[in-house]
Order: C-alpha cells, then sequence, then structure tokens
C-alpha cells in the first residue's frame, strides 16, 4: 500500500462534500508530476486530504478504489475513484507540517504548488499521530 496527499480547495470539493457523496472522481489534475503520481495510485492506497487556500490543513483520509484511468474531460489526463475513510478531530495545519521534523521534507513544503503527491510511511504515520492528538 501505497500513501498520498490530495488536495483540494475547500471551496471547490471540500471533504464534507466527499463524505456526502460517498464517493467522487478525482479529476481535474493539470500538472505533469502529479500525472505521474496519479498513474502509481492502486486501489487499496491510502491518501490524506489537505484543504489548501483557506485552511490549510490535512483534513481526513479516503482510500483510492480505482486503477487510474483517462480523465473523462481530457484523456491525456488521468482521473482516479477515492472514497472517505476517516474524518480528523484535529486537523494537521501547514505550520505543523512545516516545524515537524518528520513532516518537513514532505512536498506539501517542497513543492507547495502541486496538488497530489506522494507520502513516506514515516510521514503518514506521523500525521495519523498528531490528528489523533
Amino acid at each position: 500500500m501505497s500513501y498520498w496527499l490530495l488536495k483540494s480547495d475547500p471551496e471547490t470539493y471540500s471533504f464534507k462534500n466527499l463524505l456526502k457523496d460517498g464517493k467522487t472522481v478525482w479529476d481535474g489534475i493539470r500538472n505533469a508530476q502529479a500525472r505521474i503520481y496519479l498513474k502509481q495510485m492502486r486501489p487499496g492506497d491510502v491518501a490524506f486530504m489537505y484543504h489548501s487556500q483557506t485552511d490549510k490543513e490535512i483534513v481526513g483520509t479516503v482510500r483510492i478504489v480505482s486503477t487510474p484511468y483517462p480523465d473523462t474531460k481530457d484523456t491525456e489526463w488521468i482521473a482516479v475513484d477515492i472514497v472517505p475513510l476517516d474524518v480528523f478531530n484535529h486537523p494537521v495545519s501547514l505550520e505543523q507540517i512545516k516545524h515537524d521534523d518528520v513532516l518537513k521534507e514532505m512536498l506539501l513544503v517542497k513543492q507547495s504548488r502541486l496538488s497530489t503527491m506522494p507520502v513516506t510511511p514515516a510521514q503518514a504515520k506521523r500525521i495519523e499521530k498528531l490528528a489523533r492528538v
């Protein structure tokens, strides 16, 4: 199993929307590096949902439930299906991430414009721990 981080503007599509919908297509990603990461996703992988723009925090987890497939809006790009797993009682803020010894090396900090990125197992464990404090 691999871990990922998916960034979403909560004004456009929030984790609450996903909870209500129960499942969604993760599409509309138009970055070459993010496309490479999307192609690597497999059913059963876990992703952390990060609210960008306003909240700037990881708010919960989702499960990847499909293999990558062409985005129906533009087949040069990739999409996957996701379902909600867990809402964090204590979202993990960008400030926490930047100041945490394990998390400060995340691509979220290093390549902040990237919308889809891998998370190491150690980083995933640390995020989960901070979300449960």
